[in-house]
């Protein structure tokens, strides 16, 4: 139905078929209906994330955090049309009304999909646009969860006749057929006269002749080039038709290529199939013939390396620089390129189940191999990437991934196919039963090698130990368990800065503006702490915290062990000085209203704009006839009286030479309040308003509700009442409301705000932080054997057996429910001699010391939609650094390799170092060079 007084509030088109509530619910509904009946083929359309957000807040989707907490009230107004524009471009796709999407784009962060009924719902009730469908796909028919094809593959088509362009869009799970079939609907040909080649870089790799292959399965990437041509009679076989300058030419064809996979034998799906056996001779050595000619992947036969070795880029096939930073990065760890430049395939293992059957391994190695061949011509993955995306569905596409995800799954995914292990031995988990640590350590890591044995676990695996105490029983548990990289958390978000306006509850002084650093996981005990320090609390007095939104407190923060990271930078947080024990008084909240003396009463009273900030005071539970809420809302009014008021009107408020304060309020034995001043006979009040210069009345936590003010006393239900008091020109001349105007929030970038030192974070305070005890989650309990009870135990980890490579995953990206953010924080790492031996603790090794050097570095540009990788790799032969960026390499200064982009870090253990010092080494270059 429509509302005819909607006018103003929607487009004329538009109808409010539903309350807030009943969208929220009929959209919850249509999802999990969606949800429960998704087939292949069925659509999801994109929705702005930002305008998604705006709706859920109007619903009420938004209000709390992942921990319960309350972050975000509920929205009033309906959000606007929907948003779709800054998703897509200007460009669209020759054919197609659809506008082509902006390629840098992250769900969850830019946009949300949503099922074809809800967003039916949503235009009907919101208009907007434009529209975004995109196609749900299934890797495989019996694979529960599917895909959103929301980057489909762009072609470039080029007509041979003539060699005009046109780009195509294409599902990358469509079948060769239907890619004839869009051509030939394009060009107006029949399928049986024309051929498509494969034509990557505008060079022929292949005939697209399987019409059964998918386009993923043909290696068909984003944005490339795919050449359709004539087919001459069977008597011209041998030949092509092309047209130069618009006549017919005749080139003759190359020899057939051959159809194998990168491993050489025939594709394999994910049912794992034996057939991979066939990509290896019987003596299972390996072959330096094997090639794919579709890319030029092959291996030199000695496996040696000439002098410009190592210095190939990738190409990006859209959106694959995460791939090609975490690529180089390996393929220029020593241990890594000599084990794939030697005959690795005698330790492939074709019968693992949790591996690839290999496949994985030989794409790696193979790509490996051509990367360090002769020559610095840039190489297209397609082959890897084809491998990668059949057997992890989370990296097929064209979306942007963190690359230290992919990272970590091929690691894993390559010590699965090089397992040495055939058949894995079940082992039983012992516990310590106080054996000394390194004897249950080394039995934990033996029984780890008798099921992993692999060049990954040799060179990239350690060990650490986890300690749980129970905080009831104190029952102690020790686990040894292997790490393949340590991921750890900056400390440079440990501090921050939060400014809080400091309101005085007893009229002793004007409001005042402090900024404090506190610690960011701390909670707001901390924060009250570091207030009255700042504010120079009296022993007497305690700080009452209080977030205001819209002019009005929003939530008083009373619970001390709330975590700060609920409060936001752009809100407003205040604090009111109020006596020790204020507890036991009713707390008096006074919110400030423009006041309209031409508007008649009271129609015109609830869309009065608030103005100012609350003030607070408090008065004894007893005392809430209208003398007593006058005497305590004049109290905290004093410190704003203008200097030249003057007449009655100031005496009344004035009310003794060293202001008001809630110990002047004395509450007499027939239940009134008297007060130096100022007449409170109950039966005498249009005195009291003849000699108060200001009109209040009883309020909701709102203020959008007008009650007159009993003589007597007045029913509160809880420990609030709320006054509202009208700002009239009379009160304008007798008080200075500016002071309640100008309050700043938590935190706004600027000149004033900004830090006068950045903080010093470097590797060392990484590492301790990722080591140091903390308690578990609430929702990560532990299961105590002691206690037959889930507690919040402390858990410690320590490391006790370091790798040959350590790999340093800096957590820059932070996630929670609705919100996402990267962390830019310069951490400064040692380029040489990074010493360990501070934070293992395994000694049986001798008194070698755990030295370490760094050889390669990801980085992350950008934020998390728009960001892109690139990699920092050293040629140790060379001792030179090299950037890696996609296709274009160029050298680079070591001086020049630590970044605020660094993201992960790669080291390699060598030998003892002479710079030590009290047992720790000292990096010159590693000095902390933020005093400056």
């Amino acid at each position: 139905m429509t509302i005819p007084s909607a006018e103003g509030f929607l487009q004329a088109s538009s109808c409010l078929p539903c309350t807030a509530e009943e969208e929220r619910e009929l959209v919850a509904a249509l999802t999990r209906e969606a949800e429960e009946n998704v087939k292949d083929g069925d659509l999801r359309y994109l929705v702005s994330q930002s305008w998604w957000m705006e709706w859920q807040r109007y619903v009420g989707l938004v209000s709390c955090d992942e921990n319960g907490n309350e972050q975000l009230p509920q929205a009033t107004n309906r959000p606007g049309q929907i948003d779709n524009s800054k998703l897509v471009s200007a460009e669209t796709i020759s054919g197609s009304e659809e506008p082509e999407l902006q390629r840098t784009l992250r769900e969850g962060e830019d946009y949300t999909l949503v099922p074809q009924q809800v967003w039916w719902k949503l235009f009907q009730w919101y208009k907007g646009g434009p529209e975004i469908p995109r196609k749900v796909i299934f890797d495989s028919p019996t694979c529960k969860g599917y895909m959103v094809d929301v980057y489909p593959l762009c072609l470039k088509l080029i007509d041979g006749r003539d060699n005009s362009e046109q780009n195509i869009r294409i599902s990358r799970k469509a079948k060769i057929h239907e890619l004839y079939s869009v051509v030939c609907s394009l060009m107006s040909v029949e399928q049986s006269e024309i051929v498509i080649w494969d034509y990557y870089q505008k060079s022929k790799s292949k005939k697209l002749t399987n019409l059964n292959e998918t386009l993923d399965e043909a290696q068909i990437t984003m944005d490339q080039e795919i050449l359709f041509e004539m087919k001459l009679d069977e008597s011209s076989s041998g030949f092509s038709s092309r047209s130069t300058n618009n006549e017919l030419a005749l080139i003759p064809l190359g020899p057939s290529t051959s159809s194998l996979s990168i491993a050489g034998g025939p594709t394999i799906s994910n049912s794992f199939s034996s057939g991979i056996g066939s990509s290896f001779s019987q003596d299972n050595s390996f072959s330096p013939l094997l090639k794919d000619s579709a890319d030029g992947y092959n291996s030199f036969s000695n496996g040696t390396k000439d002098d410009t070795h190592g210095l190939s880029g990738l190409h990006n096939l859209g959106n694959t620089c995460f791939m090609n930073s975490a690529i180089q990065s390996l393929v220029h760890t020593p241990p890594l390129v000599e084990y794939f430049l030697e005959d690795y395939t005698r330790e492939i293992n074709t019968e693992n189940p949790l591996g690839l059957q290999g496949e994985l391994a030989v794409a790696f190695g193979e790509l490996l191999r051509k990367l360090w061949s002769s020559g610095r011509t840039s190489v297209a993955p397609r082959p890897f990437k084809s491998k990668l995306s059949r057997f992890a569905p989370q990296f097929s596409g064209y979306n942007q991934h963190d690359s230290q995800e992919l990272l970590a799954f091929l690691l894993d995914g390559l010590h699965e196919d090089l397992n040495r292990v055939k058949k894995k031995p079940y082992i039983e988990a012992k516990d310590a039963d106080g054996r000394p640590d390194d004897e249950f350590a080394e039995e934990c890591w033996n029984y780890h090698k008798a099921r992993n044995d692999s060049i990954i676990v040799d060179k990239f695996q350690g060990q650490y130990k986890s300690t749980l105490v129970c905080p009831v029983c104190n029952k102690i548990s020790v686990t040894f368990d292997p790490f393949m990289y340590l991921s750890l958390p900056l400390p440079s978000t440990v501090t921050r800065m939060i400014t809080v306006t400091v309101f005085s509850g007893t009229g002793d002084a004007l409001p005042m503006p402090f900024t404090v650093t506190v610690q960011k996981n701390g909670n707001c005990r901390d924060l009250t702490k570091a207030l009255a320090d700042v504010c120079c609390l009296k022993s007497s007095e305690t700080l009452l915290l209080a977030e205001v939104y819209e002019r009005r407190i929003y939530r008083y923060l009373t619970n001390p062990i709330e975590g700060l990271h609920n409060i936001k930078d752009e809100d407003i947080l205040v604090a009111y000085r109020l006596p020790v024990g204020h507890e036991k008084l009713l707390r008096l909240e006074i919110l400030h209203r423009r006041a309209d003396r031409c508007a008649a009463e009271p129609q015109f009273n609830i869309n009065r704009k608030l103005i100012g900030c609350p003030l607070v005071t408090c008065i004894p539970n007893d005392s809430t006839g209208k003398s007593d809420i006058y005497v305590a809302v004049s109290a905290v009014l004093v410190p704003f009286v203008r200097a030249n008021a003057h007449g009655p009107d100031v005496s009344a408020v004035k009310l003794n030479g060293n202001g008001p304060s809630l110990d002047g309020i004395v509450l007499t034995d027939n239940g009134t309040t008297c007060e130096e001043g100022l007449s409170t006979s109950t039966g005498d009040d249009d005195a009291v308003d003849e000699h108060l210069p200001f009109q209040l009345s009883l309020t909701d936590e709102k203020g959008s509700v007008r009650n007159a003010i009993n003589t007597d006393s007045n029913r509160v239900l809880g420990i609030v009442m709320r006054v509202l008091m009208d700002w009239s020109d009379r009160e304008h001349e007798m008080y200075n409301i500016d002071y309640m105007d100008e309050v700043p929030e938590v935190f706004k970038p600027g000149f004033l705000s900004k830090k006068t030192r950045q903080e010093a974070v470097n590797l060392f305070s990484c590492l301790d932080a990722f080591l140091k005890e903390e308690p578990l989650g609430p929702d990560d309990m532990w299961y105590c054997p002691g206690c037959k009870e889930h507690r919040q135990a402390t858990k410690k980890l320590d490391l006790w057996r370091l790798p040959e490579i350590l790999v340093v995953h800096l957590k820059r990206f932070s996630y929670s429910r609705y919100m996402k953010n990267k962390l830019d924080t310069f951490v400064n790492f040692p380029i040489h001699d990074l010493n360990m031996s501070k934070y293992v603790k395994q000694t049986s090794r001798g008194d070698r010391q755990p030295m370490y050097e760094l050889y390669a570095v990801i980085n992350h540009y950008g934020g998390l939609g728009g960001g892109h990788y690139s990699a920092y790799a050293k040629l140790v032969e060379e001792d030179n650094w090299y950037h890696f960026d996609d296709s274009h390499v160029s050298s680079v200064n070591e001086d020049a390799i630590r970044t605020s982009a660094a993201y992960v870090l790669f080291y390699r253990r060598v030998g003892g170092s002479s710079t030590v010092a009290n047992g720790i080494p000292v990096d010159i270059e590693m000095v902390d060079s933020l005093e400056t």
